[in-house]
Formats: C-alpha cells, sequence, structure tokens
C-alpha cells in the first residue's frame, strides 16, 4: 500500500484550513490550493492564529509551531497538486463546482493519486463520475474544528476500490482520526439523524410547542450536550443547516425543511436566543418536547440501522465524537428500551404520515472488539475510542470471545492486539468501581477482576505469539494487557503508566506480578508506586516494551507486510539500574521518611520521590508494595481486592480523576 506523504488540500477556507494544520501536525507535507491567492492567505493567517493560540495554552511550542508552518505550502495553481499522494476537497457545498474541480484534476495528478470529497450531503458515487480511475475516490467527511475534532466519516463511492478505502481508514488513524465507515446515502450516518434533529427543534418553535431558550435548554438536558440545536446552528450557520435539510427532503415527510428555517436562513440572521436563565420548566412541556426530539433521533437512526448504513457502534461513536453528545443514539435507544423507543418512534411516524421502519433491540448490539485475519494474522483491535477504549464488562466479555476464536483458529500463528483512536486501552471504567462502591457492591468489581484475570491468564498462556500493538496510551488496566503478551511494540507517541495508587487503589489484573517478572522488583516498584508516567522510549530501555516502532511499521506489521522483530534483552543504563537499586533496597516509607539506601540518586531526586508517593494513598501503597515482594502470582492481587475498595480513599480518589486529592490512609 502506497504510504501517503504529500497531501493536497483544495479550498482554504475553515475547513480546509483546519485540514491542512492537522495534517501539518501530522509531519506531512502539506500544499493548501485555492483559485485566489487572496484566499490562500487568509487561511494560512487563520492556521497561524489557531497554532499561536495553541502556544498561548501551552499545547506547543514554538519551535513545534514553525516546524507546522514549514511543512505547509500555499498556491492558487492547482498544477502544484500533481506530485500529491492524496487530495482533499473542502470547498463549498455546490456540485457543479465539485464535478468540474475533480475533473481538472483529473488532468493534473496521475491516476496513483487518491482524490477524496469533504462533502457532508452529496453522493460520493454521483461526484465520482467526474474523476477518471472512479476506484480512486473516496468520501472523507470530516467534522469541525477539523484540526480538533478526530471524528471523520469514510464513505467509498459504488466503485471505489477496497484497496483505496484500507488506505484511507489506515491515513485517517494515522492522522489522529477516528474513522467511521458509512455507506453511500444522502447524509451518509451523522448527519443524517443531526440535521432532522436540527429542523424538528424548528418545527416544535413553528408550532408554539416552547421558546427557543426552552427548547435548546431541553436538549441540553436529554441529550447531555453543552448547546441546544438553535445555539449550534447560529454557531455554523443558519444557512447550512437549511441546506443540509433540503439535501435530505429525499427520504420522507418527515424530513421536509421546516418553512420558519427557510424564513431565518433568508433573513440571513442568526436565531434571537436571549440570556434569560431558565430555572423552571413546565413538566408536560418539557415532556412534549423531550418526547418528540427523542423519537426523532430514535425514528432515523432506525432507519440508519434498518439500511445497514453503518454498525450501531459507529453511529453511536459519530454522536460522541463528532457532535460531543455524553450518549449517543444507541446509548439511548438502550436507555430507553425497546418498548418505549417503538411508542416514541411510532408517535413520531403517526405525526409525519411515515412509515414505521423496525425498531430491535437486537441491532443495537455494539461490538467493541473486532477480529479480522491478514493471512496468518490475526487482529484483534479494541475499538471503543470514545472512551479511550477502558476495559469493562462487556469490553472484556468481547476480548475473551475474540481471543478465544483467534486461538482456536488452525490457519493464525500470531495474534494482534491493539486499539483504535489515541489509546491502546487507558484504564478500566471508572465508573463502575464507583458506583459499585456507592451501592456496596464490591462482589461486583472482584468477578470482574477475577474474570479479566481469566481471560489475561488466557492471553498469557497462549501457545501462539502474542504480540501487543500499543498505538497510543496504555495506562493501567491497558498496560496490564500488554504485558501478557510474548512482544510488546509500542509507536512513538504512546506514553505508559500505572495510576492506580494515585487514585486509591492499586493495580489488578496482574500488573504487580507481570511488571515485575519483566522489568525486576525494584522498577516494577517505582512504576507502580511512583505512578509516573514514561515514554514508549523509555519503555523501552527498561525492557517493558520490546521495541519503538512508526506508525508506518506499526501497520504493516499488523497487516503482514513486514515480520514483527524478535525482543533483545539490553542492559540497564547507570540511571535506571539506580532507580532498581534504590526501590529493591528500600520499602516506600522509609524513601518518604528519608532513610534509606542507596548512593546512587541524588538526595534532592530521592526526596522528590518522596513526596510523589506521599501525595499516594496508603493503603493503596501498602498492598501494591507487599504484592511485589510476595511475588504470589496475579491471582494473589483479588486476596486485597474489597480491602482497598472499601477504604474512603478509593470512592474519593476514583471520584477526583485529574483534581489533587488528600487522601487519609483509611
Amino acid at each position: 500500500m502506497k504510504p501517503i506523504k504529500h497531501v493536497g488540500v483544495v479550498g482554504a477556507g475553515t475547513m480546509g484550513s483546519a485540514l491542512a494544520q492537522k495534517f501539518a501536525q501530522e509531519g506531512l507535507r502539506v500544499t493548501l490550493a485555492d483559485r485566489e491567492l487572496a484566499y490562500v492567505l487568509k487561511g494560512l493567517e487563520g492556521i497561524r492564529r489557531v497554532l499561536n493560540e495553541g502556544v498561548e495554552k501551552n499545547i506547543f511550542t514554538p519551535e513545534e509551531v514553525s516546524q507546522f508552518l514549514s511543512n505547509i505550502k500555499g498556491t492558487e495553481q492547482l498544477s502544484d497538486l500533481a506530485s500529491c499522494d492524496l487530495i482533499v476537497e473542502a470547498i463549498y457545498e455546490d456540485f457543479q463546482a465539485k464535478t468540474q474541480l475533480f475533473k481538472t484534476l483529473s488532468d493534473i495528478v496521475p491516476g496513483s493519486t487518491v482524490l477524496a470529497t469533504n462533502t457532508s450531503s452529496f453522493s460520493v458515487t454521483e461526484l465520482s463520475a467526474s474523476v477518471t480511475k472512479p476506484e480512486r475516490f473516496i468520501g472523507m467527511h470530516y467534522f469541525y474544528h477539523a484540526a480538533k475534532n478526530r471524528l471523520v466519516e469514510i464513505i467509498p463511492g459504488e466503485k471505489t476500490s477496497s484497496e483505496t478505502k484500507e488506505a484511507m481508514m489506515r491515513f485517517s488513524m494515522m492522522t489522529g482520526k477516528d474513522p467511521i465507515l458509512t455507506l453511500d446515502a444522502y447524509g451518509f450516518a451523522v448527519n443524517r439523524f443531526f440535521v432532522p434533529w436540527l429542523n424538528e427543534s424548528v418545527r416544535l418553535l413553528q408550532e408554539g410547542t416552547g421558546t427557543i431558550e426552552i427548547i435548546d435548554e431541553v436538549c441540553k438536558r436529554t441529550f447531555g450536550i453543552g448547546m441546544g440545536p438553535f445555539a449550534l446552528m447560529n454557531a455554523t450557520g443558519v444557512p447550512i443547516a437549511l441546506h443540509a435539510q433540503r439535501t435530505l427532503e429525499f427520504f420522507g415527510k418527515a424530513y421536509q425543511v421546516a418553512e420558519l428555517l427557510k424564513e431565518q436562513a433568508g433573513k440571513k440572521e442568526n436565531w434571537p436566543i436571549t440570556d434569560t436563565a431558565i430555572e423552571l420548566i413546565n413538566a408536560d412541556l418539557e415532556k412534549k418536547i423531550r418526547e418528540r426530539m427523542l423519537g426523532c433521533v430514535f425514528f432515523v437512526s432506525s432507519q440508519i440501522l434498518d439500511e445497514k448504513i453503518c454498525r450501531a457502534a459507529d453511529l453511536n461513536r459519530g454522536a460522541k465524537i463528532g457532535l460531543k453528545w455524553k450518549k449517543g443514539p444507541v446509548d439511548l435507544m438502550t436507555h430507553y428500551g425497546e418498548t418505549e423507543v417503538k411508542r416514541l418512534v411510532g408517535d413520531y411516524c403517526s405525526l409525519y404520515q411515515e412509515k414505521a421502519p423496525a425498531v430491535s433491540a437486537g441491532r443495537w448490539r455494539m461490538d467493541y472488539v473486532t477480529l479480522r485475519k491478514t493471512g496468518n494474522n490475526a487482529i484483534i483491535t479494541i475499538d471503543k475510542p470514545e472512551d479511550l477504549n477502558a476495559l469493562n464488562e462487556e469490553v472484556v466479555r468481547q476480548l475473551d470471545d475474540r481471543f478465544s476464536r483467534a486461538e482456536a483458529d488452525p490457519a493464525v500463528s500470531t495474534i494482534f492486539i491493539t486499539g483504535s483512536g489515541k489509546a491502546f486501552v487507558a484504564g478500566a471504567d471508572i465508573k463502575f468501581f464507583i458506583d459499585n462502591i456507592k451501592d456496596k457492591t464490591l462482589g461486583r468489581i472482584v468477578e470482574f477482576t477475577s474474570y479479566g484475570q481469566n481471560v489475561f491468564e488466557k492471553i498469557d498462556r497462549s501457545g501462539k505469539l502474542v504480540v501487543a500493538a500499543l498505538n497510543g496510551m496504555a495506562l493501567g488496566g491497558g498496560l496490564e494487557l500488554a504485558l501478557c503478551a510474548d512482544i510488546i511494540v509500542a509507536s512513538p507517541k504512546a506514553i505508559l503508566a500505572f495510576p492506580e495508587t494515585g487514585i486509591g487503589i492499586y493495580p489488578g489484573l496482574g500488573g504487580t506480578q507481570r511488571t515485575a517478572a519483566r522489568i525486576g522488583k525494584g522498577l516494577a516498584k517505582y512504576l507502580i508506586l511512583t505512578g509516573r508516567t514514561i515514554s514508549a522510549y523509555d519503555a523501552a530501555e527498561i525492557g517493558l516494551i520490546d521495541h519503538v516502532v512508526g506508525l508506518e511499521e506499526l501497520f504493516a506489521m499488523l497487516e503482514g507486510e513486514t515480520e514483527v522483530r524478535k525482543s533483545k534483552k539490553t542492559a540497564l543504563s547507570p540511571r535506571w539500574s539506580a532507580y532498581a537499586e534504590l526501590y529493591s533496597k528500600n520499602r516506600y516509607e522509609d524513601i518518604i521518611n528519608g532513610i534509606y539506601s542507596n548512593g546512587n540518586i541524588k538526595s534532592e531526586e530521592v526526596s522528590r520521590l518522596g513526596i510523589i508517593m506521599g501525595r499516594k494513598a496508603p493503603v493503596a501503597m501498602r498492598i501494591a508494595e507487599e504484592l511485589i515482594e510476595a511475588a504470589k502470582g496475579p491471582q494473589s492481587e483479588l486476596e486485597k481486592l474489597v480491602a482497598v475498595f472499601s477504604t474512603s480513599d478509593a470512592l474519593k480518589g476514583l471520584s477526583s480523576i485529574g483534581k489533587k486529592v488528600e487522601f487519609e490512609g483509611k
């Protein structure tokens, strides 16, 4: 598969500039083009402004910004795109303008160049008619702000080749995006339900069912969002909402544009939203608005699943990542239940004389762990990037199922375990722990951890080669999962840590045991008792992982295009040997109290380590150290679970992630 090194972006407006910025941040060579140099210069200035704001917020350094900007070249000549491996069109939504652009580009670039449209509404297949070799044409619908929002919809047209589709899925992941695959239908997945949701809010206003402020407030409460539909339309542009809805009228009466939306767009004005605080809303009115808006989303979402536009998990992900909804459509349907969803959809269909789509809870099943084969490789992907692939009961159950299937397949010799998005696995589902502590059902925590240990033990003892490919952060339970593999490789951006003692608990999925077995008790105590985050390079230096590999090599390894490098042991550097010696010779409490035996680390550094450990939860620290020293195997971690989760420190720490906590030791 040809690597993409040079990307062209046509259209230097808000979307195109953001895409150029993102691609440049990922180290790609970018050519930003528009029909006039003035537009290009404006786009480049916008990129510079956004990046400088990042410097002010300590997101980037001035040196990084300088490098990003040096990766971008602006031009008003489409001929400058001739050497691009990929060109993304991001001009205004006009079908004729887009088709003319692609006709021109087809005459400029070689047949191997992938051509992609960022259209949010037009058919990819229809646009592909303007392209020579339409098998290299595809839809890539990005979301605002494209430099920050991780979602992209990948939409193959009828003639798009599988190679082009796979190349764009890989490219999206390599440029920090979370792709979802959809069929080529108007609205694709996200806009298909989101735009009618906006339109329905206008219909309610048009009918006199609530004010703008009340409708916005009810929607914020119902969908767990920061901005209601009217505020969102003001932010993105009322005419854009009108245009998007018009492209969906094809689907039937329920999709017809609200007359009031046409009027407001014609005025070229935002919706008049007042600052009036809404403290109390009439319960009956709130119920009416809530049920109409839910009915709209459930109706369209059921159609999407009925038509197999995308997977249930991707539909949900589109809302949570792309739109920042706290709960996606499938989450909401699962919450309300099949009977209630049928009622709401039925009421909505009656209102617009629509045929009710099939409503079945069986279609709401979400696959969070996927399994696919490439040659002799089985690739297991933990695929819940909206929650950083956190481990919960369902994810572990699916991991168990997928691994067992790969293990039983005689054609599979190597099993890869990786993650999607920016995390391999960022630990366990904290809410699960908090809920069970509050409900005094600690037995469920023990049961979950015990089952997780059984699954991890199965992976650890597999007769096949197991490779953990850390695409991003591996924290807590994620690092414990990786340690079950025979070989661990990580991308340069991966980070690793055991944060548990800083939130009132200890690693319970084998972390205290497998870490020590791999790098020794001293360094295991250092990592677990300080909770320090280390880079992939540091992890390789101490032997916690085997190799650091670039993303291209990582993907090539997964696809069987390159072999997995065998692990090799190297001697510890003086720096890491000193840490290993300090923690091997001393208990953590002695280090905190300044009573330690080790002359290889400066006293100032030891004092700093003592301060760090002094801020951790004492009970969790004591148990973790005892478990490491005893070295009785992963099962020994189960014995102290109730003791640690019974402490007030555990509830306090788990409930205060990211905040400063003063633990009491009880």
